[in-house]
Parts: C-alpha cells; sequence; structure tokens
C-alpha cells in the first residue's frame, strides 16, 4: 500500500472515529429515543459511510461501517433499524443513490434509516418468480401518471411500508428483458390492496399486492423507462448482500441454538461431537469470507460475488438448523410458541428459538433468488461458464409462451 493510500485511510478513520465520537457525546445510545438517535446517526454521516456526505455517508470505505454499528452495541445503542426495514436500508439505499435524483435521495434515506418510513420490494409474481424478466404487471402510461394492474407475491413488510419498490412492464412489444420500467410505489395510493401469506411458522411476514388501477407519478419513476431490469439489478445484489453479506460476531447465530442444544444435551456422543465441531468451523469460515468480502467491496452496486454469501449462508443455515432439532430429540418435534396467525412489525427474527429457527430457515434457499439461481450467477458471471440456452431471449414479450 503506498503512503498516499495509508495516509487516506489514516484520515478516514479518524473522520469516523470524530462523527463516532460526538454521536454517542450528544446522543447517548441509553438516554435517547432511537429514532432520533437514528436521525443524529444519519446526520453525521454513519448510517451508510459510503454514501456521500448529506446522504448519511462520509464518502469513506464500507468496511468503517463495521466499526460504527460495533461502537453503538458497545454504547448500549441497537442497529435493529437494519432488521425493522431491511428491503429498505439494506436494497432501497443503495438502488436509490445509483439510480435516483438527488430530490428523490433527499426525500426518502433519512426517514428510511429512522425507520420512519417502512418499505417493501414488489419484483416475484405467480407467474415470474426465478424468471423475474417474465413477469406481467403493467404500466400504462397517461400523461403525468402511470396506470397499474397485476399481482406481486412474497413481499416482505408489505403489510407496514409506506413505500414499495415495483418493476412493472411498461412494453410488452419488446423482449422480456427490454420493456421493463421501474417505480417507487406510494403502498398507501388507491388501487394497492395488500393481504398476508402466512408461513410455516405462523407469521404473515410475507405478503401479496394487488394493483387494481394505480395510477403512479412520473415522478416516481426510477431510472429511465425501459431500463427497468438495469435498475432492478442494483436492488437485487444489494439483496443478495444484505441477505447472506453481514457478518455476525463470532459464534452467533444459529451457530450458538446448535452449541447451546448440545451442551444441554448432555450427549457424548462421538458422532454429534463431530457433526458439531465440523458446523461451527464452516460457520466461522463463512463469518470470515463475509468480513473480507465487505472490506473489499467498493461503492456502488455489489459485484455478482454477492451471491456467494447469500447461497453459502442459506445451505448451512439450513444444515445448522437441522442438526439442532437433532439435537433436541423428541422435544424438537414440538413448537412452543405455536401457530398463532400474526403479522409481524419486523423481518422474522430466526434466533429467537431454535424451533421457529429451524422451520423459518426452510425460506432460505429461496428469498433474494433461489439457489439454484445463485449457482447459475455465480457459474456465468464469476466462473465465466457457458450460459444456459434462452430460446425467447430476442422474442417480443407478448409472444413468449406463459403458464
Amino acid at each position: 500500500m503506498s503512503q498516499t493510500s495509508t495516509e487516506t485511510r489514516t484520515a478516514d478513520e479518524q473522520r469516523v472515529r470524530d462523527a463516532l465520537d460526538r454521536l454517542l457525546s450528544e446522543h447517548p445510545p441509553a438516554d435517547t429515543d432511537r429514532v432520533e438517535f437514528w436521525g443524529a446517526q444519519f446526520d453525521l454521516g454513519l448510517a451508510w459511510v459510503q454514501f456521500p456526505e448529506g446522504k448519511g455517508g462520509l464518502g469513506v470505505s464500507p468496511r468503517f461501517q463495521t466499526t460504527v454499528n460495533r461502537a453503538i452495541l458497545d454504547a448500549g445503542g441497537t442497529v435493529d433499524n437494519r432488521r425493522m426495514n431491511v428491503l429498505g436500508i439494506g436494497m432501497g439505499a443503495g438502488t436509490l443513490m445509483a439510480h435516483g435524483t438527488e430530490e428523490m435521495q433527499d426525500r426518502w434515506l433519512r426517514p428510511m434509516f429512522t425507520t420512519e418510513e417502512i418499505w417493501c420490494q414488489m419484483f416475484s409474481e405467480p407467474g415470474a418468480g426465478s424468471d423475474l424478466a417474465g413477469l406481467s404487471t403493467s404500466a400504462v402510461k397517461e400523461g403525468d401518471t402511470w396506470v397499474v394492474n397485476g399481482q406481486k407475491v412474497w413481499t416482505t413488510l408489505g403489510h407496514l411500508a409506506k413505500w414499495g419498490m415495483l418493476v412493472t412492464r411498461t412494453d410488452p412489444d419488446l423482449p422480456k428483458h427490454a420493456g421493463l420500467t421501474y417505480f417507487i410505489v406510494d403502498m398507501e395510493t388507491d388501487g394497492v390492496e395488500v393481504r398476508p401469506l402466512y408461513q410455516i411458522t405462523g407469521e404473515a411476514e410475507f405478503n401479496e399486492v394487488y394493483f387494481d388501477d394505480a395510477h403512479i407519478p412520473d415522478s416516481y419513476r426510477l431510472g429511465e423507462v425501459g431500463q427497468g431490469w438495469t435498475v432492478a439489478m442494483t436492488t437485487l445484489m444489494n439483496e443478495r448482500v444484505a441477505i447472506g453479506g453481514n457478518a455476525i460476531p463470532r459464534g452467533e447465530g444459529a451457530i450458538a441454538h446448535a452449541v447451546r442444544a448440545w451442551e444441554e444435551s448432555g450427549s457424548h456422543d462421538p458422532v454429534h461431537r463431530d457433526e458439531l465441531t465440523r458446523l461451527w468451523i464452516e460457520h466461522e469460515a463463512m463469518r470470515l469470507t463475509q468480513v473480507r468480502a465487505n472490506d473489499m467491496r467498493k461503492k456502488g452496486t455489489p459485484g455478482p460475488e454477492g451471491s456467494t454469501g447469500k447461497l453459502q449462508w442459506a445451505d448451512l443455515n439450513k444444515e445448522i438448523t437441522a442438526f439442532t432439532m437433532e439435537l433436541l430429540g423428541p422435544d424438537g418435534m414440538l413448537y412452543p410458541g405455536g401457530y398463532e396467525k400474526i403479522r409481524p412489525d419486523v423481518t422474522s427474527n430466526q434466533t429467537e428459538s431454535p424451533h421457529k429457527a429451524y422451520l423459518r430457515a426452510r425460506a432460505n434457499s429461496i428469498e433474494g433468488g433461489t439457489s439454484e439461481i445463485m449457482k447459475n450467477i455465480l457459474g456465468e458471471r464469476v466462473l465465466g461458464l457457458p450460459g444456459e440456452p434462452r430460446v425467447d431471449k430476442n422474442v417480443p414479450w407478448k409472444d413468449v409462451p406463459r403458464s
């Protein structure tokens, strides 16, 4: 590393430290309302440190965000806003910075970070899940507005969201990837209806959303008309980092349940011991890989490598939670919390009980892109392998057979 690079890094670190000292001294986490605290954090550039000044950042390396979060936790604060508004903070913010106007960024970033305005994502449809570009929800231009009709599914926290990220089809005469346009939607708009989708945990964390002649102002369009696929890819790359790229502290998360279940079982089975050891090592290797990936990640849209962490995390999390159930024996067949039908006010806490963690983990290899799609992305964009045949690539969407 050159002397100039070292000096820049040292100067950036000092800026972060100075901002942190001011935040924690002027707004002690234990005595400050959390929304007020998160607002001050944003104003001091510690929300997304890699963003420009005035947009919740300091224009420094994203690796300093770990330093910020750890200091806040050590001071008795919380970073729960990232779970309360995971779609906004983890995905929407990066999309707004990459494709939004100055006015959009100034309007939406701060209340997004403070959780005063919750966000959701509306991409998947009953007939377009893994094949997102095959979506059929339509948007037709009428003056300065767009009239939207269609249905979306698996909309996390849609029942709480004030704003939604929406991809629509605006030109059915173009090939499926080319005729898409991306919008920000006010979820309180007439013609937008949110219905719950209950999961095997008993929660309706997910929803389905119906659009019936819903009018969206053209000023809420993100990116150019017909460039929706490009904008959506920014959102999805950020999503994969948000889901599988956050490095948790050593020994925490699903592996903590497994270790606790092992200790409480009193088992001396060498097979179980060896399996727990293997899983702990793999969990720690994944965590360290995430730390390194976060340190190396540049500003802007994450690359396809974000799919690596998401794929590894999904498979390993399912494996660890299944092993924990095995350690619990007959108790693993019970669900102490019951299957109460509720609509949670945050994304599901996958570590609050081993039973719930096991049930919720079944979705890990589906949400944010299936594991099969992750493997395709890694094979084509990272390893440079030939892509799968795409017979409808240049065919107008209206002429593509659909179920």
